[in-house]
């Protein structure tokens, strides 16, 4: 490695990182990152590797380093290299490599995303939309993490929104003691100024820039599977889409169905991946795929090759300016025209390893075995009746490669989903994810909370796994 570089500070958003490796055509991309979970050395430290389109490392990059890893006998370090963080431009430095001078850029963390930005959106109709009469008023909050720069710069300076739009704009090392994770469990500051009724439209971001949450007025939430669903409804709104086209669409396998409907009224392909960004960049660099989204408040378009948090409240600000309607009045305008998918996931987290891999390995032989084909499951008066199992894996259409044991799938006769998928959330502990999803057609019936509506399937999944009684927990960590 000849050259470095790096955000002024040490700050870079995932989707900027993305963004450089590709304007610069570097060889791929380090981020020391702790997600948004704290950090520290007793907290979590990780360290991800983007390839050269700018994508997360496939798992054949992933393996291949391990395996060299494994072979390592010494490494040097530079304990005299100096760098100053805070200085934008270039040092050079004399080391005893290949490489010489060796150097080191210190860039503006934001510009070259603006840049980006700028050849994706309408700046002038967004400008208009904070800025003219009848403004619309926004709250977006940065949760202490790296977007504060991004929001500061872009939204209040660049698109004219006032300063005091943006919250938790300074970057801290321990988020300011709270967990910059964008959902209705730990963005509650924004949820409650929303229901206050004074901003139209509100955001949050993770603390990498990846993720976000879209909040109308009165606090009225959009669910990440319903806010990919409605970006792809309403991409024309988008100066990028009107001149490259919209050649298909992806999402993660427990990410609701709604997007499918939207895919089939606009007659392109749907491609259902495992969860992880690196299986859609793959089908965006053959030219398959436009716009991705996974349940867990990501979404990204073939732009970049990361989710892109800040890209997605612009795409709703684009929407918004052209259509001239509230949150709550376009997203209750797509449940009328495409009907409506309630959709929750429940995290078990903290779990034994062990425990969680019997209460899988059970769950599989029970669900995939034969005669679990066609159970009926009565729960007060609703009836479900088994359709289709398995136990998901993805056949990558580009290179053939095959991912097995993604998550456990029961499919009923009227398209309700249950999945239970494993994640490991950290070395030690292991996480549990249960999803359930019920489509609900009559226009009358968009008003229910979804945990009332899902209930009666939550209660199939209990029973079938058994999960609080072979695990002590009365209820999940968190639902979303």
């Amino acid at each position: 490695i000849g050259r470095l570089i790096i955000g002024q500070n040490g700050i870079l958003s995932t989707p900027a990182v993305s963004c450089i490796i590709r304007k610069i055509k570097a060889a791929g991309g380090i981020m020391l990152t702790a997600s948004h979970c704290p950090g520290g050395p007793g907290g979590v430290f990780g360290v991800k590797f983007n390839v050269s389109n700018g994508g997360p490392a496939p798992d054949v990059v992933s393996d291949k380093i391990y395996q060299i890893s494994k072979t390592i006998e010494e490494y040097a370090i530079c304990p005299d290299l100096r760098i100053d963080l805070s200085r934008l431009g270039r040092q050079e430095f004399d080391l005893e490599n290949k490489f010489k001078p060796f150097r080191v850029e210190i860039v503006d963390p934001v510009d070259i995303y603006l840049n980006l930005l700028r050849t994706v959106f309408d700046f002038s109709a967004i400008k208009s939309l904070l800025t003219g009469p009848g403004q619309l008023k926004i709250r977006v909050d940065a949760m202490h993490g790296v977007m504060g720069p991004y929001v500061r710069k872009v939204l209040c300076d660049e698109l004219g929104a006032p300063a005091n739009s943006a919250i938790n704009c300074i970057p801290l090392e321990d988020f300011g003691g709270q967990h910059p994770d964008p959902n209705l469990t730990y963005a509650t500051a924004l949820l409650e100024t929303m229901k206050g009724g004074e901003y139209g439209f509100g955001a949050a971001f993770d603390a990498d820039g990846d993720r976000y949450m879209i909040l109308g007025q009165n606090g009225f939430f959009v669910s990440p599977s319903d806010s990919l669903a409605i970006i792809a409804a309403n991409l024309s709104c988008i100066p990028y889409f009107r001149q490259v086209g919209v050649r298909g669409f992806g999402r993660s396998m427990p990410t609701s169905t709604a997007l499918d409907r939207v895919a089939k009224s606009m007659k392109v392909p749907v491609y259902e991946t495992p969860a992880g960004w690196r299986f859609f960049s793959n089908l965006m660099d053959s030219g398959r795929c436009s716009l991705c989204g996974e349940e867990s408040f990501g979404t990204g378009s073939d732009h970049l090759r990361e989710k892109d948090g800040l890209w997605a409240v612009l795409v709703w600000l684009s929407i918004l300016a052209a259509r001239k309607q509230s949150v709550e009045e376009i997203v209750r305008d797509h449940w009328a025209k495409f009907g409506r998918h309630y959709h929750c996931r429940f995290d078990y987290e903290g779990l034994e390893p062990k425990t969680t891999y019997y209460i899988m390995r059970d769950l599989e032989a029970l669900v995939t075995d034969k005669s679990f084909i066609g159970q009926q499951f009565a729960v007060g008066s609703h009836v479900y009746s088994v359709a289709k199992t398995d136990s998901f894996e993805y056949v990558d259409p580009v290179d053939g490669t095959v991912t097995k044991k993604q998550g456990l799938r029961i499919i009923f006769s009227d398209a309700s989903r249950l999945i239970f998928r494993l994640s490991s959330s950290s070395g030690v502990r292991a996480t549990i994810r249960l999803y359930a999803e019920s489509y609900e057609r009559d226009p009358s019936s968009h008003d229910q909370e979804p945990q009332a509506v899902l209930s009666p399937l939550i209660a199939i999944a209990l029973k079938i796994s058994q999960i609080h009684e072979r695990t002590g927990r009365r209820g999940p960590t968190v639902i979303t």
